[in-house]
C-alpha cells in the first residue's frame, strides 16, 4: 500500500471558538493519539483528508502526518465527522500505528459471479457487508472478494471458505456464515385452496334457543253462591 502524506500543524487553542476560526482559515481541527502517544491537538487541510478518504483504501489508508517541528506520525483515520447541512469535514481523529505491528480494521466484503442457486430461483443474502480483519498496515486489502458461482440453494459462504491475501486473517469464527443463497418461499397448497374456496359463514355462538310459547292464563274459578 502506498503511504499518503498530509501536512499538519500543532493547535494550541481548543474549543468551539478556535475551531470555528480554524475552519474559516480553510483547516479543520484534528486529534492524534495512541497507546504510547498522549492526545495531540492538530490542524489539517480538509481537502487533503477528503482526497485520502475517496481513495481505494478509504478510511484504511496509511497516513504519515508531517508536523512542523515534530516527528512524523504514522496513523490511520479512527473517526471523522461532517457538517449536517454542508457535508463538509469538520473534525478527524487519527490513531497512531506502527508499520511492523498488526492492526485491526474493517474492510468491505463483496461477491462476484452468478450463483447456480440464483439461477434456480434463490436469493443471495449477504450477512456481513464488512469484515473485521487483522494484518500489517501495508497488507490491508481494499476489500475481500469471494466467487459464488458454484453456490447452490441453501448453501453458505463461511469464514473458512474465504481466500484471504497472505498475512491477512478475519476476526470471526471459522464457521461464521458470511453470505448464503436462500431458497424461494413456497406457497402452501392448503392456504391456496382456502383462499379459492368460498367462505362458509360460521354459526354464532351467542345465538339463543327459541323460547317456548307462553302458556295462556288459567280461567278464574267460578264463585260459589
Amino acid at each position: 500500500m502506498e503511504i499518503t502524506k498530509i501536512q499538519a500543524s500543532l493547535r494550541n487553542a481548543t474549543g468551539k471558538g478556535p475551531a470555528a476560526r480554524l475552519r474559516r482559515e480553510g483547516k479543520i481541527p484534528a486529534v492524534a493519539y495512541g497507546k504510547a502517544l498522549p492526545s495531540v491537538a492538530l490542524a489539517i487541510s480538509p481537502k487533503a483528508l477528503l482526497s485520502t478518504l475517496k481513495s481505494p483504501h478509504g478510511k484504511n489508508s496509511v497516513i504519515e502526518l508531517e508536523i512542523e517541528g515534530q516527528p512524523t506520525l504514522t496513523v490511520l483515520v479512527q473517526d471523522y465527522s461532517y457538517h449536517p447541512v454542508t457535508r463538509e469535514l469538520t473534525h478527524v481523529d487519527f490513531l497512531q500505528i506502527a508499520l511492523d505491528r498488526e492492526v485491526d480494521v474493517e474492510v468491505p466484503f463483496s461477491t462476484h459471479g452468478k450463483a447456480a442457486g440464483i439461477t434456480a430461483g434463490g436469493t443471495l443474502r449477504v450477512i456481513h457487508r464488512t469484515l473485521p480483519i487483522r494484518c500489517l498496515p501495508e497488507k490491508i486489502p481494499v476489500k475481500i472478494d469471494h466467487d459464488i458461482t458454484h453456490l447452490n440453494v441453501n448453501e453458505v459462504v463461511k469464514t473458512s471458505h474465504l481466500k484471504l491475501p497472505e498475512g491477512v486473517s478475519v476476526r470471526l469464527p471459522p464457521e461464521q456464515t458470511i453470505a448464503a443463497i436462500i431458497a424461494p418461499e413456497k406457497e402452501k397448497a392448503a392456504e391456496g385452496e382456502a383462499a379459492a374456496a368460498p367462505a362458509t359463514p360460521a354459526a354464532k355462538k351467542d345465538d339463543k334457543k327459541a323460547a317456548p310459547p307462553a302458556k295462556a292464563p288459567a280461567a278464574p274459578a267460578a264463585k260459589k253462591k
